[in-house]
C-alpha cells in the first residue's frame, strides 16, 4: 500500500467535504478564537444583494436542545403562535412566558480565513450585537462594500475569553481593514469560493409543526409535574438555562381562574374549539 496516495485521497476527501454543505459541522462552520484574527466576508452564492442569512432557533425546549423555527421556511410555528396567544392576555406571567418562548435570531456569514484560504467557505455564525456592527459598516461610505472580490475589505476580528468578559462566554470585536483588497489574486481560487458555498437555509432542516408542539407540552409540563393541568407562576428563568420550570400562569381570564394546560392547548391548536377536549398532542 503507497500511503503517500491513501494521504492524498484522505485530503482530497476532506476538501471535498469542506465544499459540500452537507458535510460535517466541524469542516462546515468557523467561529473565531481567542486573540485576533483576519477573515473575509465572501459574497453569497445565494443571496447577491446580502450576505447575511438570518434564522431563528429555539434553545432548550423540552428535550430537543436546539429547533430551527419552521418560519425560516414560511411555514406555522406552533411555539410562536402560542407566545402570540399569552400576549394577547393582560397577565403579566404570561406575558414573561411569552418572552422566554421567543426565538433567538442567529446571522449567518459566507467567510474564509486569512491564511486558511485552501480550506474554502465556511459558515460563521454570530448574534445581534455583531451583526449590528457589520450593518453600520456596510452603511458608513467610507468603507463601501467590503464584501466586493475586487476592492473589499478584510475584517479585523479580537476576541476575548470568559475570563475576561465574566461570562461563560467568549465575545469578539470587528473592524474594517484600512486598505481595500481583492478577494485573491489567484482568479480559479476566487471562482471555487463563489461557487462551493453552504446554503443555511439547507444546511438547517425545518421540525415538523407536531413534533415542535409535543417539545413545548414537555416543557411546560414535563414527565413527574405535580398536577396534570394547574400551571401555576414561578419568577423567570434563563430562557437557554438546562433548569425546566413549568410552573407558569396561563391564565387569559380577568377572573383570574387557572386553566389547565390541556385546556390552553384545545384553545389555541383545536380546530373546532366548541368539542373537543383531547390534548392536541
Amino acid at each position: 500500500m503507497d500511503l503517500n496516495v491513501i494521504k492524498q485521497r484522505l485530503e482530497s476527501l476532506n476538501k471535498q467535504n469542506t465544499k459540500n454543505s452537507g458535510g460535517s459541522s466541524k469542516n462546515l462552520f468557523w467561529k473565531p478564537s481567542v486573540g485576533k484574527q483576519l477573515i473575509r466576508i465572501v459574497p453569497s452564492k445565494y443571496n447577491k444583494a446580502n450576505p447575511f442569512t438570518e434564522m431563528m432557533f429555539y434553545y432548550g425546549i423540552g428535550s430537543k436542545r436546539v429547533m430551527t423555527s419552521p418560519q425560516n421556511w414560511g411555514d406555522k410555528d406552533p411555539i410562536m403562535e402560542f407566545a402570540k396567544q399569552l400576549r394577547g392576555t393582560n397577565d403579566r406571567e404570561n406575558w414573561r412566558l411569552a418572552k422566554k418562548l421567543d426565538a433567538k435570531v442567529r446571522i449567518f456569514a459566507p467567510v474564509i480565513v486569512r491564511g486558511q484560504e485552501d480550506e474554502g467557505v465556511k459558515l460563521w455564525q454570530f448574534g445581534q450585537q455583531v451583526y449590528q456592527e457589520f450593518l453600520n459598516m456596510a452603511a458608513d461610505d467610507e468603507i463601501g462594500d467590503f464584501t466586493d472580490i475586487a476592492g473589499g475589505r478584510d475584517i479585523k476580528l479580537s476576541t476575548v475569553g470568559p475570563e475576561t468578559t465574566g461570562t461563560p462566554y467568549n465575545k469578539t470585536s470587528i473592524g474594517p481593514s484600512l486598505k481595500t483588497s481583492p478577494l485573491s489574486d489567484d482568479a480559479t481560487l476566487v471562482e471555487s469560493l463563489m461557487n462551493d458555498q453552504a446554503d443555511p437555509m439547507k444546511v438547517f432542516k425545518p421540525i415538523p409543526y407536531d413534533e415542535m408542539k409535543a417539545a413545548l407540552q414537555e416543557w411546560l409540563a414535563p414527565e413527574g409535574s405535580e398536577e396534570e393541568g394547574e400551571i401555576t407562576s414561578e419568577p423567570a428563568v434563563a430562557f437557554d438555562s438546562d433548569e425546566k420550570k413549568s410552573n407558569y400562569s396561563l391564565d387569559t381570564t380577568s377572573t383570574n381562574v387557572k386553566k389547565s394546560k390541556a385546556a390552553q392547548f384545545d384553545d389555541l391548536f383545536s380546530d373546532d374549539k366548541s368539542k373537543s377536549d383531547d390534548l392536541p398532542f
